[in-house]
């Protein structure tokens, strides 16, 4: 049997297939942007045939398939999600608009408005109102909903937000409102805010639910495109969809919060450096993802990741529990650019998988950090995607040029400005990950991945004086790996705001029973293994306005010292993320979280590679670092478990390429990874 796991990136899709005997094939195809599901099944073909089997009959042996994707991410970016209604309590429907009352550029006179998801004249008031004891003040008047309703009809809305005020304390009002919506507008995709954010904060609560519905149709569609395709290929299993908060939920669940998959991809990618911090027995860990359009930086601390539920994509706040990762405009296809003052930048603007970089010969003709890299020397052109696609370097040369002329440099100084502009970048961005959270990153591993990240992966360890650098075999497609790595998981919130040293055990038995009972129930609905469940809580003092998340596992809910055990645990996360607690002021607890997690079975260990005599360069090439020199090329498959490699060389696979500059050693762990000493 197989398991399959697929991640739809900007540029290209990755798929990982995995056998009984954990044998791990991998590959990839470019993406498809016009409808993704293209891309995938053109994917599973190249993947049937590098198995020398029929498609059907591969399908047909597959027991999960396990998908991230970017239908959310991109439909939020590009501004191309569905016409969007909000209905909201009467006299609040500027929330969304108003946000919190707060610029991201706060000094910016001149900063634009940012644009709501959905414009004034969709967002209409309803006579109704809750308390925030969920008693009712105002009963639902039904003429307002249905003249509200009847307008957004004759506009022809495609999705309908619907937020009223305290519906967390009491649902009943957007419940009746969506009984309405269905009977009136059956077509219309509708996201009630108390399905998908149940808890305090009214501006987090709106967004969060227009998000939801912003790109939910846009995903519904997607989704049930890949589902035809597979099905009429032959296959008749689970297809599983990554969530942002690292685990996998079956296709209606996706649809039903669709907002959660916005960081759908980078999950994978973290659940999978989170599966090898086990494998390679290193707990600290920063996971490095440089693809073809983005870079995404997170951290790992003893083995653990962490959730946040603090998250603005696109400018729109998402508050749903994710991963925590740092996303930067920095990958591959990352345009080089010049700016008035004539300092150069790369990105955040990407060539994309369409037209992509001039040196992929599609019609672009400006430079990227591919382009530089080709013109160092780091990149194979014949050799390219395993030969399958041969790189034009008199493209990438001519787009470089026209960067250097308007630099007033030659080619090469401009690609080496380009790589050296885009590694500052993502210095930067592992600096907000580790330094800025008081985090030293010299006692850490930087674990590179993604088809860029080993070009660049030990040019960043030595700007960040970080020793030891690690790349997978897999590292091209770890996301899609890392995805089979992952369980289904279904979360839960309620607010319940009250000084933790008031509430009794059988308070908290009560608030967090309740919600691991409903977990339970929902993720049975679609799943009949083994269940545990994770608690946490959202946390502060008095007088802040902003909560920190609280792990609460290790707290014996039925102790008589329920309430103090909390508040310790509350003043540890304090000082791990402040540098100080105020053991004399009694915390606040404000949302209590349970995750309700389905254990899928483990993945097939490891695959081992056997020693043997060390693999000879293939050739040497000549690439540029600070000067040109000839450099080794070795064949990354070929590399037997215990060979010690000295740079410079390059180490080529099919999918991706690494760098050893001078003094770096690398050694071939048994299971075929990179084990690399930086600047030893």
């Amino acid at each position: 049997m197989y398991r399959i796991g697929i991640d739809i990136g900007g540029t290209f899709t990755d798929l990982v297939v995995v056998d009984d005997a954990g044998a791990v094939h991998f590959g990839k195809t470019p993406s498809t942007p016009e409808d993704q599901s293209i891309g995938v099944m053109a994917g599973l073909a190249m993947m049937a045939a590098r198995l020398s089997t029929p498609l059907t009959d591969m399908l047909g042996q597959t027991e999960r398939i396990v998908h991230g994707m970017t239908v959310a991410t991109n439909a939020l970016l590009e501004r191309k999600g569905a016409r969007l209604g909000l209905l909201t309590t009467e006299g609040h429907r500027d929330v969304l608009e108003m946000r919190e009352g707060l610029k991201p550029e706060r000094y910016n006179l001149r900063l634009p408005r940012h644009p709501a998801l959905a414009p004034r004249e969709l967002r209409l008031g309803v006579r109704e109102r809750m308390r925030h004891t969920g008693a009712v003040e105002t009963p639902l008047d039904r003429v307002s909903l249905d003249a509200a309703i009847e307008t957004l009809r004759q506009v022809k809305v495609e999705a309908i937000a619907v937020c009223y005020l305290h519906a967390y304390a009491n649902p009943a009002h957007e419940r009746e409102t969506r009984d309405r919506l269905t009977e009136k507008l059956p077509d219309v995709y509708v996201s009630l805010s108390s399905d998908v954010l149940p808890q305090i904060k009214e501006y987090e609560r709106v967004s969060t639910t227009a998000v939801n519905a912003y790109v939910g149709p846009a995903l519904e569609r997607y989704l049930g495109r890949l589902q035809d395709r597979l099905r009429d290929a032959g296959y008749d299993g689970p297809a599983l969809i990554t969530l942002s908060h690292g685990g996998v939920a079956p296709i209606v669940e996706a649809i039903r919060l669709a907002a959660g998959t916005v960081l759908s991809g980078p999950a994978g990618g973290l659940a999978g450096a989170r599966h090898a911090s086990g494998v390679l027995d290193v707990g600290d860990l920063i996971p490095f993802d440089m693809g073809g359009t983005s870079t995404d930086i997170s951290l790992i601390v003893d083995g653990e990741v962490t959730l946040s539920s603090d998250r603005t994509v696109a400018g729109e706040r998402i508050a749903l529990s994710s991963l925590d990762i740092v996303t930067l405009g920095a990958g591959g296809g990352s345009i080089a650019w010049v700016d008035t003052g004539g300092l150069l930048n790369v990105g955040p603007q990407s060539a994309g998988a369409v037209p992509g970089p001039a040196s992929y010969g599609k019609g672009g003709v400006e430079p990227t950090v591919t382009d530089a890299n080709v013109a160092l020397g780091f990149l194979d052109p014949a050799g390219f995607s395993g030969g399958r696609d041969a790189l034009d370097v008199a493209a990438a040369d001519a787009a470089l040029d026209k960067l250097a002329a308007k630099l007033g440099i030659d080619r090469i100084a401009a690609a080496e400005g380009v790589f050296r502009v885009v590694n500052t970048q993502m210095a930067e961005g592992v600096r907000l990950a580790t330094v800025r959270r008081g985090v030293d990153p010299r006692r850490f591993a930087l674990f590179g991945f993604g088809g860029a990240a080993g070009l660049h992966v030990t040019s960043l360890a030595r700007m960040l004086d970080i020793k030891r650098a690690v790349i997978p075999r897999m590292a091209s497609v770890l996301s899609a790996w890392g995805m089979l790595t992952t369980d289904l998981r279904y979360e839960m919130s309620r607010t319940k705001i009250g000084e933790i040293g008031q509430m009794s055990p059988s308070d908290l038995q009560a608030l967090f029973g309740g919600l691991e009972d409903d977990a339970r129930g929902a993720l049975e609905s679609w799943f009949d293994g083994d269940i545990r469940t994770s608690r946490t809580a959202d946390m502060r003092y008095g007088e802040q306005i902003f909560e920190i998340d609280v792990d609460l596992n290790h707290v014996d809910l039925a102790d008589s010292g329920a309430a103090k055990a909390a508040k310790k645990a509350f003043e540890a996360r304090h000082e791990d993320l402040y540098t100080y607690s105020l053991p004399d002021r009694e915390p606040v607890l404000v949302n209590a979280r349970v995750a309700a997690i389905g254990e899928l079975s483990a993945p097939p260990a490891e695959t081992l590679v056997p020693g043997g005599p060390d693999a000879k360069p293939t050739g040497t090439r000549e690439i540029y670092l600070d000067g040109w020199t000839d450099a080794p090329v070795f064949a990354f498959a070929d590399l037997p478990a215990g060979q010690v490699i000295s740079g410079p060389a390059l180490i080529e696979a099919d999918t991706t390429t690494v760098l050893l500059r001078p003094d770096d050693v690398a050694s071939v762990t048994e299971t075929g990874w990179l084990d690399i000493s930086v600047n030893a």
